[in-house]
Order: structure tokens, then C-alpha cells, then sequence
């Protein structure tokens, strides 16, 4: 392994962050809604499990949801019903005041873990990514070093996020626009979740 091969890792994984999903529009709405320190904290635990599917993509797991797909199968609708708890939460407190509607602190970050655990194919997805890009017989330590990696990159965009996100121009213009933000942005995790639980 060479830096040549943690380059081209990371701009994958900047392109997978930048499409839109469950864990960039949680994380998004966490940064606007309750200000720096919740996006960092829900940026902090989406990028601890998403590093964690990366380290497990690296030990195999990928295959043991290809040999025991009843595993993953499980894990993916717990994961889907996580996301429709999330989309009707977020619905209802539409019209609650946005200190009583964003998860400060520890709940932000175990809200952030929660979203990323609720997609298994992340595993799958790290798993085909890894066996293209790196090469065959890497050791644990670089191994591991992929991980950590994986770590920063996620916590260092969803910091840049939070800091975009959680300035004055943008929270004003989410507290005039937060009931319909974040019930489109209910739908958006609904449609998500019942892709996830319906989808193959």
C-alpha cells in the first residue's frame, strides 16, 4: 500500500459523501438546527461506524453477509425501522421550537452512530471499494491506518459542514423555513428507510 491508494480512498469516499443519503441529511439538519458543537458530535458518531464498515469490510464481514444473508437481512430492516423512527420524530416536532427538536451532545453523537449503523450496505459498498483500490495482503497496521483514515476524512467534512451550517445567516433562514424543512427532510429519511427495507 502507497499514498497513491489512500488518494484515490479518499476521493471515493468524499463522492460517497457528497450524494445525498441518510447520513449527510441527518447530519446537515443536526449542524443547522442545533449549531456547531451537535454537528460535530453527530459528525463525530457517523464517522465512528462509518470507519467501523470500513474495518469490518477490511476482516470480511462483506463475505459473511454473502454466506449468511439472513445477517444482513436482519440488520437491514432493524436498520430501515431505525430510519422511519427517525423520519416520524422529526416529523411531529416540525412546529416544536428548535431547542426542543435537535439532539444535543451525547444524544447527537449517538444519533449520528444510530443513522450510519442503519445501513449495512455500507459494508458491502466498503468491501467492493477496498478490493478495487487496495492491494491484496495488507497487514493490520495498514489496515488499521485505512480506518483511521477513514475516521478523519468523515470528521473533518462533517466539522466543515457544521461550521457552514451553523452560522447566523443559516439558522435564521432555517428557523423561518424549519417546519418545512423538517418534514420535507422527514420524507426525505421515510423514502430512505422504506428503500432500505423494501429494496434487495
Amino acid at each position: 500500500m502507497d499514498w497513491t491508494h489512500i488518494l484515490a480512498f479518499n476521493l471515493t469516499l468524499l463522492a460517497a459523501m457528497a450524494a445525498p443519503g441518510p447520513a449527510l441529511l441527518f447530519a446537515l439538519r443536526q449542524s443547522i438546527a442545533g449549531g456547531f458543537a451537535t454537528g460535530v458530535a453527530t459528525g463525530l458518531g457517523l464517522g465512528l461506524v462509518a470507519a467501523l464498515w470500513t474495518g469490518a469490510a477490511l476482516l470480511g464481514l462483506h463475505i459473511v453477509f454473502a454466506l449468511f444473508p439472513w445477517a444482513f437481512l436482519a440488520m437491514k430492516i432493524a436498520g430501515a425501522l431505525y430510519l422511519l423512527w427517525v423520519a416520524v420524530q422529526l416529523w411531529r416536532s416540525a412546529h416544536q421550537p428548535v431547542a426542543d427538536s435537535a439532539n444535543p451532545g451525547a444524544r447527537a453523537f449517538l444519533g449520528g452512530m444510530l443513522v450510519n449503523l442503519a445501513n449495512p450496505k455500507s459494508v458491502l459498498f466498503a468491501g467492493s471499494v477496498l478490493v478495487v483500490i487496495f492491494p491484496a495482503g495488507m497487514s493490520l497496521g495498514e489496515k488499521g491506518f485505512v480506518v483511521l483514515n477513514h475516521f478523519v476524512v468523515e470528521v473533518a467534512v462533517y466539522t466543515a459542514f457544521a461550521a457552514l451550517l451553523a452560522t447566523p445567516p443559516a439558522r435564521a433562514g432555517y428557523l423561518r423555513l424549519k417546519p418545512v424543512i423538517d418534514r420535507v427532510a422527514a420524507a426525505i429519511l421515510g423514502a430512505l428507510g422504506l428503500r432500505l427495507l423494501l429494496g434487495r
